[in-house]
């Protein structure tokens, strides 16, 4: 049940370490999560990739190469099937940045949950005739369906959020870390699980060992995970196993106080959601 280990806070750490030496500017100290956190200074960005425009600049381009041909054909065939309009989906990675070679894959991005659903679906259907291929290289991609092969050529898909879908704003919560904890609950909300982060309401709390038992008060209701690894593993009625760190959230504008556990807080080695 070990995430990658890529994403141990022990290399978490090494990170942080390596920035505070060499880029000192890259090293940002949240006051509402207290904690420092890897990120660019906007003085440092020259230009904002954004998925939408990389996928129009491609469907204008006159000539295409031939991954470039796959990928707008790849992307129209599951427009049309799944009735959701191009302007809906983007380009991800080196095929985004013009800097792909013959052996890149297909990295594509839908936006909204609902239309990321109607295209999940939509995939499922063309694997089912044939048309497109599963691939299965790590253990949960049984589970999140998000990788496959459309010819000769890999592809693989992910859900962003539209910006009038964002609803939080930075500065209105404040995060404190309480202790780690491990527990069994049932997912109740899957409408945000395919981002990142990835978040699932929960219920029916059931510590895993004593250091996990947790009081009326401070049960949490949701499990965000930072992690990509875990997007979309659970779906709404699912059982599933968690390991992470237990947070108090309070709204500083309205001093609601609320609880939730954090996957990937990179304090712990071993995070994880895992389905049952």
């Amino acid at each position: 049940m070990r995430a990658e280990k890529l994403y141990t806070a022990e290399n978490y750490v090494a990170f942080l370490d390596a920035f505070r030496k060499n880029f000192p500017d890259y090293v940002f100290h949240c006051p509402f999560r207290q904690k420092d956190l890897i990120s660019v200074p906007l003085k440092q960005i020259r230009k904002v990739y954004e998925p939408n425009e990389c996928l129009q600049a491609l469907l204008e381009k006159r000539r295409k190469d031939k991954l470039e041909k796959v990928a707008v054909r790849l992307l129209s065939l599951i427009s049309k099937k799944s009735h959701v309009a191009l302007s809906d989906f983007g380009l991800h990675g080196s095929l985004a940045l013009n800097m792909h070679t013959t052996n890149s894959d297909v990295d594509f991005v839908v936006y909204s949950a609902k239309n990321f659903r109607r295209v999940e679906n939509t995939v499922d259907r063309l694997v089912k005739r044939n048309v497109l291929n599963y691939v299965f290289t790590k253990r949960l991609d049984m589970v999140r369906h998000y990788r496959g092969r459309f010819k000769d050529t890999l592809f693989v898909y992910n859900a962003v959020q539209k910006p009038a879908e964002i609803k939080e704003k930075y500065g209105t919560f404040k995060y404190s870390p309480v202790r780690p904890v491990r527990f069994y609950c049932q997912v109740i909300d899957d409408g945000k699980a395919m981002f990142r982060p990835a978040i699932y309401g929960i219920d029916g709390y059931v510590p895993v060992d004593k250091e996990s038992f947790l009081t009326e008060d401070i049960l949490p209701k949701r499990v965000v995970c930072m992690i990509g690894y875990y997007r979309n593993v659970a779906r709404k009625g699912n059982r599933v196993r968690v390991s992470g760190v237990l947070e108090r959230v309070e709204n500083l504008k309205t001093g609601k106080v609320g609880f939730q556990v954090v996957v990937g807080s990179a304090a712990n080695e071993d995070e994880y959601i895992w389905p049952l």
